[in-house]
C-alpha cells in the first residue's frame, strides 16, 4: 500500500501538507478541482477513513497517522464557514 502525500490550498491561501497510508486517496479526490469546504471535509474524512480501513485488513490494526490527518482537516476547516470558500489539491507525491 503505497503511502501518498498531497498538497492543499485553503481559501486563505495557506498550504497543507497531508497524508494518506494509501494511493486511494487520488481516486477521491481530483488534482485542481475547487471543492466547497465542507464537501473536501466529507470527501477527506472518506477516503482516509477508507485508507485507515485498508491499512487495518492487512496489518490488523488502522493507521494513526490517517486519524490524526482526518482531525487536522476538520480542525482548518472550522475557520471556513462561507459556501463560496473553496479548498484545492495541487498536487500528490508519492
Amino acid at each position: 500500500m503505497p503511502e501518498v502525500h498531497f498538497r492543499v490550498r485553503w481559501p486563505d491561501d495557506s498550504v497543507m501538507h497531508a497524508y494518506s497510508p494509501s494511493s486511494t486517496i487520488k481516486d477521491a479526490l481530483r488534482l485542481g478541482h475547487p471543492y466547497p469546504v465542507a464537501e473536501f471535509v466529507a470527501q477527506s474524512r472518506a477516503a482516509l477513513e477508507h485508507a485507515s480501513d485498508r491499512v487495518a485488513q492487512r496489518y490488523g490494526f488502522g493507521c494513526g497517522h490517517a486519524a490524526a490527518q482526518i482531525r487536522e482537516i476538520e480542525r482548518v476547516a472550522q475557520g471556513f464557514n462561507g459556501a463560496s470558500q473553496t479548498v484545492i489539491v495541487e498536487a500528490f507525491e508519492d
